[in-house]
């Protein structure tokens, strides 16, 4: 776990780069949330990093501008009882988010015609059908 904090490819955010703060977790765990400091905190000052590539920074700054105060991206985790698994839980969120908000914009979609073919079958079955039901009308007199 301890190391560089991969994101996608080759780029990843040393560790040195990373803040970590923990504080006592609510939730379940009786005496033992009392006595530990579970929850975790991993902060990553994105406005500042060097380590990422400067067209994902920015992409980055962009999607994720509702998730940022003064340009540091924070994430929290408290669903383990061990503060292990919470780092860990915290580590993968991060990276997920890196990933997600530094990844290239999807294709344009390029807007195509439907063929004439498949438009005058689909009319041909619809009128059929129309066929069909309007021989079912008979006079039941």
């Amino acid at each position: 776990m301890s190391g560089p904090l991969h994101i996608r490819g080759s780029v990843s955010v040393p560790e040195a780069e990373l803040m970590w703060r923990f504080s006592r977790s609510s939730g379940p765990g009786g005496q033992h949330v009392n006595t530990t400091d579970t929850q975790v905190e991993l902060r990553f000052d994105l406005a500042a990093t060097e380590s990422l590539p400067p067209v994902w920074k920015e992409r980055a700054l962009e999607r994720l501008a509702g998730r940022l105060a003064g340009g540091v991206l924070t994430v929290r985790a408290s669903e383990h009882r061990s503060q292990w698994r919470n780092r860990e839980a915290a580590e993968a969120r991060m990276a997920a988010l890196l990933a997600q908000a530094t990844a290239p914009p999807p294709k344009a979609r390029r807007a195509t015609r439907i063929p004439r073919g498949i438009n005058e079958r689909r009319l041909r079955v619809k009128k059929q059908r129309s066929e069909t039901k309007r021989n079912r009308r008979g006079n039941w007199d």
